[in-house]
């Protein structure tokens, strides 16, 4: 199972080069994995309909009960060879479809067969999660299929509404998901059926929940507007995603769920109520539709209620109608979507008020329709006729809320014959007054897709016994209510034959008073979903403009004093009501007075920041109070958190100065009197706020701490530093994570610098033609010397020539030339000691990158180019590369992460270990260096390149095309 999962993924990742090589015929290949899952189904078809099923496990979190299941039964077959064979026709139709030089052809194949690859693994799942995680892939996909043609706009806003609306109806279904698995103790789908939870006001709020999610992936009302206008996409699309696949994902998770959850309150009203509303109002709104895509997809919207409705009745024969209806819908729905691109493709027009005559220039292609429609209307021998027939006799024998889903289900039966009968009406007849469409020929490959699925509508009707036993497997799940229902095509003269004829007139009827049931139609017509849709979206967005424009007034201090207010009055009504100090013990000042010298030289620091008007004096009193954060781990006995503290700080605090350069000295923003008074009190405020928070948070402790714990974890592995064990070792998983966001910040911050690119151009120092930057921004001082008489009789930096003689530090370039390579030592014996003594790859990072802005604050950018002439990306792409191929390497043994060690003995120097933790802690090393040197060049280098391009002392070859336009 997980092979033909992946073989999907696989492929798709090369859709481009087949596609570039073979053109459309590319398809053909592409068309191999979901025929394989369709044949491998059959072979198990024998296991599923005798009851039993396949599976396939793996662990992926197993701290938290979460695995990879994957199980294959009667449901699960069901929906397998819908979605891979349904799958593999459309394939094969797109190799007709297109041509060698549609635009993007092969981003277009990929996506499709990666949705038919996550659709696969949708059925298959087995766990919540794992549903949940190819659900949304499915979303994802889809929103790319359907706006694929993102040139036109409506193929953009269409999109980005089913995306909308299918996102959040899987949010709010994770949730109940999650409350569901909590709940049954287990997130394994087969467990929650065979065992439910029992029903309580949470089980109550999640299976809406998921109903919600259901509901909006199958466009039921009131989320039924997302799949007309995802029309948009290529008629392969349709065929697949809105007929076979991604649309009857929800109606297979009502399915799925229906045997444990059927006798919950708030099932049936749900799904019975908006599954009838659905299906009456989707076909009569095709009733008055011109366009044939359109009056298929309100088809579709129409069924899908029928379906929904069917499928959450919760008894065994109602179960084993919805099951064949399922099967049914696909083999009728998918043909006649791809008829439509046969007859927009040959005749250029999708408007059956222009279409005329086209049956007899194209009768197999009308004949395919033909079989299709009749079996979308039910008529005898096809397979809708005896799906539903079955319907109809699972809800005459139902309950009196299933006898009222009855009288819904023959009306909107009535409308589905209507609006059969107007789409071949409509593509195929021809009209009067109306001249013939003039069509070119059809091939055999391009229609073959279509005639089979047709013709397979029609072999099934007569032979719909042979679905008997797997479709009745799954019918099997619900409790038996009377005479178990067998599915046939005849069952003899009855009233559910009788409620077909009605239906059958009154569609024939609605037929050929077709002009005034439209007129009607228009008349009495509500805004459609669509346009409320857009008026939400639109009053969204001025409700967001009107509130960003009263809250967002510019005022970085307005906006920090809201949040603090905020957060101190939520947490003094927390503290006055609950008063959670009771029986709390009471805090301890400090350990020795020194911690309060620190505390209270720091708070002092802090406090004036609030008073200061030069930007200058607030940078420094900020990084006072961080090295007085880094002074008290010193006392407390953190050295390793001291250490961080202070290369950090270091950091921020030259990061400022550089950006300092291009801002005013002054802070800008005019602050009343009252204000600048207020300041201290609100900060003090909260402060005490947050003081007290920590402590109540400390004092309620009920469990043993985790320290003493990981010490002696760490202690078992002959280790002696904790804090860096953690780091690379007990919790590698934040690690990476924080790495990632790391490099994703600093890569984001730093490509705002630039217009174009944020390639570095090669920093030569042939470029310049005049004074350095440095020099240009200082004013020279006419007491000074100026010239070469004073200048250096020797360089001791490899670019100090390019500084202005009169600026040079001999002293400055001797220590930075002398402690430049020790600097760099220290960063690797930082590194590699950090098993026993303080140290890592964070702070080791910051130390070789300190080691670089030494280089850069003596000789400027073109000595920091000689010192690092690698691009910045490449450091921290390897150290991401390093620390998740690390991880990767862990699933040998069976979990991502997992820690190897190597031990080994060299003559020289005896005993040696090699762990992949300090592997891991050198590809954090690399990615924090390089997130120093790209803040260093892209806020100092760059910068400085910026001055000098509008000074004028720049080479044309130190232009913007030599390193992208600063901004």
């Amino acid at each position: 199972m997980i092979a033909l999962i992946v073989a999907h993924f696989a492929l798709a990742a090369c859709a481009g080069p087949l596609v570039h090589r073979l053109g459309r015929r590319a398809f053909v290949v592409l068309a191999l994995p979901p025929a394989a899952a369709a044949v491998w189904a059959l072979t198990r078809w024998s296991t599923a309909a005798s009851g039993g099923a396949d599976t396939w496990s793996w662990q992926w979190i197993p701290d938290y009960g979460v695995a990879l299941d994957l199980r294959l039964d009667a449901l699960a077959e069901l929906m397998v060879l819908l979605a891979a064979g349904v799958g593999a026709l459309v394939l094969l139709y797109c190799a007709s479809y297109f041509t060698d030089d549609t635009p993007q052809l092969g981003r277009f194949a990929g996506n499709l067969l990666a949705f038919a690859g996550a659709m696969l693994a949708l059925v298959l799942a087995d766990d919540l999660i794992t549903l949940y995680v190819f659900w949304e892939l499915t979303t994802v996909f889809s929103y790319l299929l359907i706006g694929h043609g993102s040139e036109h706009r409506h193929s953009r806003r269409s999109a980005l509404q089913a995306l909308v609306v299918t996102t959040f109806g899987g949010l709010a279904m994770l949730v109940g998901f999650l409350i569901i698995g909590q709940a049954a103790g287990t997130y394994r789908i087969s467990a929650i059926v065979a065992d439910p939870p029992e029903t309580t006001l949470a089980v109550s709020v999640a299976v809406v929940l998921v109903l919600c999610g259901a509901l909006s992936k199958s466009a039921i009302w009131p989320f039924s507007m997302w799949l007309p206008n995802a029309m948009a996409a290529p008629t392969p699309v349709s065929a697949y995603l809105h007929a076979a696949a991604m649309v009857k994902a929800g109606v297979y998770l009502i399915a799925r769920l229906a045997p444990a959850f059927a006798d919950v309150p708030v099932w049936n009203p749900v799904v019975l109520v908006l599954g009838g509303a659905t299906m009456l109002l989707g076909g009569w709104r095709a009733l008055r539709l011109n366009d044939l895509k359109l009056v298929l997809a309100y088809g579709t919207v129409s069924q899908l209620g029928f379906l929904t409705l069917l499928a959450g009745t919760g008894n065994r024969n109602a179960a084993l109608a919805a099951a064949a209806m399922i099967l049914g819908h696909a083999l009728f729905k998918a043909p006649l979507f791809l008829v439509t691109g046969i007859v927009d493709h040959a005749a250029g027009s999708r408007d059956l008020r222009e279409l005329s005559g086209v049956g007899r220039s194209l009768p197999y292609v009308a004949g395919v329709a033909a079989l299709a429609a009749a079996s979308m209307a039910a008529l005898p021998p096809l397979l809708g006729f005896a799906a539903k027939e079955a319907a109809f006799e699972a809800l005459l024998h139902g309950s009196a809320a299933d006898r009222w889903a009855l009288a819904a289900v023959v009306a909107g039966s009535a409308l589905t014959t209507a609006y059969s009968l107007r789409f071949v009406w409509g593509a195929f007849a021809r009209k009067p007054g109306v001249p013939d469409t003039p069509v070119h020929r059809v091939g055999w490959a391009f229609l073959a897709p279509p005639a089979l699925l047709a013709v397979l509508g029609l072999v099934l009707g007569p032979g719909v016994g042979w679905t008997d036993r797997l479709l009745g497997a799954y019918a099997d799940t619900f409790p038996a209510d009377g005479k178990p229902y067998h599915l046939a095509l005849w069952h003899g003269f009855g009233l559910a034959l009788l409620l077909s004829a009605l239906a059958w007139a009154a569609g024939a009827v609605l037929f050929v008073g077709r002009a005034h049931v439209t007129r009607l139609s228009r008349r009495i017509a509500w805004p459609t979903a669509d346009s409320v849709f857009g008026h939400l979206l639109l009053g969204q967005e001025r409700l967001a403009l009107q509130v960003t424009g009263f809250i967002q007034r510019g005022s970085l201090s307005v906006y920090l004093a809201t949040t603090l207010l905020v957060m101190l009055a939520g947490q003094l009504a927390v503290l006055m009501v609950d008063t959670p100090w009771d029986g709390a013990v009471r805090p301890r000042l400090w350990d020795n007075p020194l911690q309060g010298a620190v505390a209270a030289l720091t708070c002092a620091a802090a406090l004036l920041c609030l008073t200061v008007r030069r930007r200058m004096k607030a940078v420094v009193l900020a990084g006072l109070t961080g090295y007085g954060a880094a002074l008290l781990f010193v006392v407390q006995g953190a050295p390793d958190l001291a250490l961080t503290q202070f290369c950090v700080e270091t950091v921020s605090m030259i990061v400022f100065v550089l950006v300092l350069r291009r801002m005013p000295v002054h802070f800008q923003e005019t602050v009343s009197t009252w204000r600048r008074a207020a300041r201290i009190p609100t900060a003090l405020a909260a402060a005490a706020t947050v003081g007290v928070g920590m402590w109540v948070a400390a004092a309620a402790r009920t469990a043993e701490p985790a320290g003493a714990a990981m010490v002696r974890e760490v202690a078992d592995h002959g280790l002696k530093d904790v804090v860096a064990t953690i780091l690379v070792d007990l919790r590698a998983w934040d690690t990476m994570g924080e790495s990632a966001v790391l490099a994703a910040a600093a890569i984001g911050v730093t490509s705002l610098i630039y217009l174009h690119r944020r390639s570095e151009g090669t920093m030569v120092q042939e470029e310049l033609r005049g004074r350095t930057a440095w020099s240009l921004s200082a004013h020279h001082s006419s007491r000074l010397p100026q010239g070469d008489d004073v200048a250096p009789e020797r360089g001791w930096l490899a670019a100090g020539a390019t500084l202005a003689p009169e600026h040079r530090s001999i002293v400055f370039e001797v220590v930075a030339r002398l402690l430049f390579h020790p600097i760099l030592v220290l960063s690797v014996y930082l590194l590699f000691c950090a098993e026993s003594l303080p140290g890592g790859g964070f702070v080791a990072g910051l130390v070789a990158g300190l080691a670089l802005i030494t280089r850069y604050l003596a000789g400027g950018r073109f000595e920091l180019a000689e010192a690092a002439p690698l691009q910045p990306g490449l450091f921290t792409g390897l150290g991401l590369f390093i620390s998740t191929g690390v991880g990767l390497i862990g699933l040998l043994d069976g979990t991502v992460l997992h820690a190897f060690t190597y031990y080994g003995h060299l003559p020289v120097f005896g005993k040696y270990h090699l762990s992949t933790s300090v592997l891991f802690d050198f590809g954090v090393y690399l990615l924090v260096l390089g997130v120093v040197l790209d803040i260093v060049r892209a806020l100092g280098a760059k910068i400085d390149r910026q001055i000098e391009r509008a000074a004028g002392v720049l080479t044309p070859e130190g232009g913007p095309e030599a390193g992208g336009t600063p901004r």
